[in-house]
């Protein structure tokens, strides 16, 4: 081999060897990118963690490894939690707020109402050490109740009928196909009356209020952030100062930074937005999931199981 060629395959493995290094640190850079992204508290010092719920109120399982995250990390000293929702289903409420009380047992949970926490996200907002509104906030609406929808009439005039056969009488009650009897009303009112007894009581313990007092609130109305503070339903009007003050007073140093702790995207890469993924999966011929696309239309209570608690406008 003569010295010409001996110094181009040299050449060529410095090329080779420079393009590996270089693939090398471009996969690192988006490992630890995506690490930020997915876990922003990774190697950050002391903070302060912020966390939002927004709309329709379900089980959120990311949601709760993310404030068992926040619960367990030494670094972040206090929970804000933003919320803007009407309300959502009682179960996801419950959970949720178990779990930020599971936090404040730890650190200083503040509960930042913004533009409307009513039903479960006011159900949520009681579990910060203290609630902080806006005074046109809407806020309130406790209470409980179970819809289903009723077809029989429509199904009279397209002519069809469903036969069934059960087990007792309420098996499957109610039903969208027939009009529910008595003793099926007063089932679910049953389970309604419980569930809201459990809110009120609640609702009782956490805000220091009469039982007398909170039943007296707790007929649906909803409230501005100036009538909850006057019915004790909320501590303190104000915004990011006020928060800062509190935490303040709870020995937590106004300097500390906030960082967000977001929920993972639904595509795992941080990279790829859910339109992104949606437009890769119509490429790729694969069925897009078509349930958030309908709860944009026609909203996420047609999505909502079991009983809720949730401020509905009428759009009539």
């Amino acid at each position: 081999m003569d010295h010409s060629a001996i110094a181009d395959r040299r050449q060529l493995r410095r090329k080779l060897t420079f393009w590996r290094v270089v693939a090398i640190l471009i996969a690192l850079a988006v490992i630890l990118a995506a690490v930020a992204w997915r876990w922003p508290d990774a190697g950050a010092g002391d903070h302060i963690a912020r966390v939002e719920i927004s709309g329709i109120i379900q089980d959120d399982k990311d949601l709760l490894e993310r404030l068992d995250r926040i619960a367990k990390n030494d670094r972040a000293k206090a929970l804000v939690v933003t919320i803007s929702s009407p309300g959502g289903t009682t179960y996801g409420g419950e959970v949720i707020f178990k779990a930020l009380r599971k936090v404040a047992e730890k650190k200083p949970v503040v509960s930042d109402v913004r533009t409307l926490a009513a039903s479960a996200g006011y159900m949520i907002a009681t579990a910060g050490d203290t609630i902080i509104a806006g005074e046109s906030s809407i806020t309130g609406s406790i209470g409980v109740l179970f819809q289903y929808p009723q077809l029989k009439d429509l199904m009279d005039k397209v002519g069809v009928s469903l036969e069934e056969i059960k087990s007792a009488p309420l098996k499957a009650e109610p039903s969208p196909f027939h009009p529910a009897s008595e003793e099926a009303k007063t089932m679910i009112r049953a389970m309604v009356m419980d569930s809201y007894d459990w809110f009120v009581d609640l609702v009782a313990e956490r805000r220091k209020l009469p039982r007398a007092e909170v039943l007296r609130l707790a007929d649906g109305s909803i409230f501005t952030g100036r009538q909850a503070l006057a019915a004790k339903l909320v501590d303190t009007l104000g915004g990011p100062e006020a928060i800062r003050d509190y935490l303040a007073e709870r020995k937590v140093s106004a300097d500390l930074p906030v960082i967000d702790y977001a929920p993972a995207g639904r595509s795992g890469f941080p990279f790829l937005g859910s339109g992104a993924l949606d437009f890769v999966r119509s490429l790729l011929g694969m069925p897009l999931d078509l349930q958030p696309t309908i709860e944009k239309l026609g909203g996420q209570k047609l999505f909502l199981d079991g009983l809720v608690s949730v401020w509905q406008v009428d759009h009539d």
